[in-house]
């Protein structure tokens, strides 16, 4: 059954025009991308014994994964906003990308004429669109588009939105630490930041607005997506929204903070010590965020929480819109992030970049037209770098001229108890330490390796059996030596020896 609602004002006009007219012999492409999300969707909380994550609220895409297939293992090749874009969009890996951070220009080794993914669509013929966060802000210029448009920015002097400011309105539970005299006439991203003493970054912060749905940066970007989708509906189209939340700051309308109560947050589990086995470059804790109370944080992770039921509600616009323009039969839809965050866990980390679960790990949902399997899970290890080849495949493309390091993932959307790849690989850079890690059934192993070649390569091992939450980094066990060996291996023959058998 359909689910309708009130969708936004521009799809009232679409209706007015003749029905889809698409060659239906070539699926069209719905991409759909959120930044920073983690793994708190309702339709993912058997497969997440998260307590923080309980209070997921997530209807639109939880129809989603009920008409498609979820990937329960999922994970980026850098949890970093550029390089794991520059990385999808590639269908390339970090290490070959050479992005590890978010200001490198994302063509700056691969160069200007290598075919990212839309690019490789218009190529074969398609309409290609984004409207919000598909690159990075600052490098969405990076790739070619037939139409490339922003969200709508909530700061007057700037065109197209970024993230940062912060309005002179707070009507959630309890304020964050970034609320001082002055604050309530809005304060810019530098604003924010002044206090801390550095350029960059942002601290915890939120703020629960009385701003219409229909007008918040995100929700400009459902809006211009049902636009185009209503424009394009008569040729093949590659269409991507990206939406920025539930990035930080956390700053939406008040209806969606109060769906999610601070007093039913559930701070995640803590081991007393837990970081003191684990390497230096593989966390921070900023003062920053350790000044703030449990109260506060219950009320980050609540605000979290509202972000995302946000962009769950603007998804069932795109949905809705798909079936009200006769698209839903022709149209390939995919959901992800760019890479997940975290809330707390391992006695105080936020955001991304450590080499943890929480921050690898990603929501993938794809429904294809016609499936067979809707409503079930892949159990097998997928990586974003193999959307580009799947998506190829799933519309009949040839592969590009570079050669792609994914893998079309196909095979396991018809058949999701199909055997699949048996590890996921990511990496990133911190404090002059690249870090690799390699994520099997059974285990996590990270090597940090120092950028001056000069000190010792640092370890981490999990056993996610015994230890799904990372606690106990045993690399350093005697005991466990030939397992570290064994992991150390697995993780140096690199992606290629984790690929199935029939492969």
């Amino acid at each position: 059954m359909t689910h309708r609602r009130a969708l936004p004002w521009l799809l009232a006009l679409a209706l007015g025009f003749a029905a889809n007219a698409a060659d239906p012999t070539r699926m069209n492409v719905l991409f759909i991308i959120a930044d920073d999300l983690n793994v708190a969707l309702g339709s993912y909380a058997g497969s997440t014994p998260r307590p923080n994550y309980a209070t997921a609220k997530t209807p639109n895409l939880d129809r989603l994964a009920a008409e498609g297939v979820r990937f329960d293992r999922a994970y980026v090749q850098n949890p970093l906003c550029n390089p794991s874009r520059a990385s999808l969009l590639s269908g390339l890996r970090p290490t070959s990308t050479d992005v590890h951070d978010g200001q490198t220009w994302p063509r700056h080794r691969i160069g200007d004429n290598l075919a990212m993914l839309p690019e490789h669509f218009a190529a074969h013929g398609y309409f290609t669109g984004r409207v919000g966060k598909i690159g990075h802000n600052r490098f969405e210029h990076a790739i070619r588009w037939d139409v490339s448009r922003y969200a709508l920015s909530r700061e007057p002097a700037r065109r197209h939105h970024g993230p940062g400011y912060l309005p002179g309105v707070d009507l959630s539970t309890v304020r964050d630490n970034t609320w001082t005299e002055g604050s309530e006439n809005g304060m810019s991203r530098a604003e924010v930041l002044a206090p801390l003493g550095r350029p960059a970054g942002l601290p915890l912060s939120w703020r629960a607005t009385r701003e219409s749905p229909r007008m918040t940066p995100d929700g400009t970007t459902a809006t211009r997506i049902i636009e185009l989708l209503a424009d394009q509906r008569e040729e093949p189209f590659f269409i991507a929204a990206g939406f920025h939340k539930p990035h930080q700051p956390w700053v939406g309308p008040v209806e969606f903070f109060e769906q999610h109560s601070v007093d039913e947050i559930e701070l995640p589990p803590a081991l007393d010590g837990d970081l003191d086995d684990v390497p230096e470059p593989g966390w921070q804790i900023r003062p920053d965020d350790a000044a703030h109370s449990d109260r506060q944080r219950r009320q980050a992770i609540a605000a979290y929480h509202a972000m995302v039921t946000m962009i769950d509600s603007y998804v069932g616009q795109l949905l809705d819109a798909l079936e009200e323009l006769e698209l839903a039969d022709s149209t390939i839809v995919t959901f992800t992030s760019d890479h997940g965050f975290l809330l707390n866990e391992h006695l105080g980390l936020w955001r991304k970049t450590q080499q943890f679960e929480e921050s690898t790990r990603v929501p993938l949902i794809v429904r294809v037209p016609g499936t067979a399997h809707a409503g079930e899970a892949v159990q097998g290890f997928v990586e974003l770098v193999d959307l580009y080849p799947t998506l190829l495949d799933l519309c009949g493309l040839p592969l590009p001229a570079h050669a792609l390091e994914g893998t079309s993932f196909r095979p396991v959307l018809e058949d999701p108890e199909r055997p699949w790849k048996t590890a996921a690989f990511s990496e990133s850079r911190r404090e002059d330490y690249h870090g690799h890690s390699i994520r099997t059934e059974a285990y996590r192993y990270t090597e940090w390796a120092p950028l001056d070649g000069e000190r010792a390569v640092l370890r981490e091992y999990y056993e996610l059996g015994d230890d799904p939450g990372e606690f106990r980094n045993l690399a350093a066990d005697p005991a466990q030596a030939a397992a570290v060996e064994a992991a150390s291996l697995r993780l140096h023959a690199g992606w290629r020896g984790a690929l199935p058998e029939s492969i």
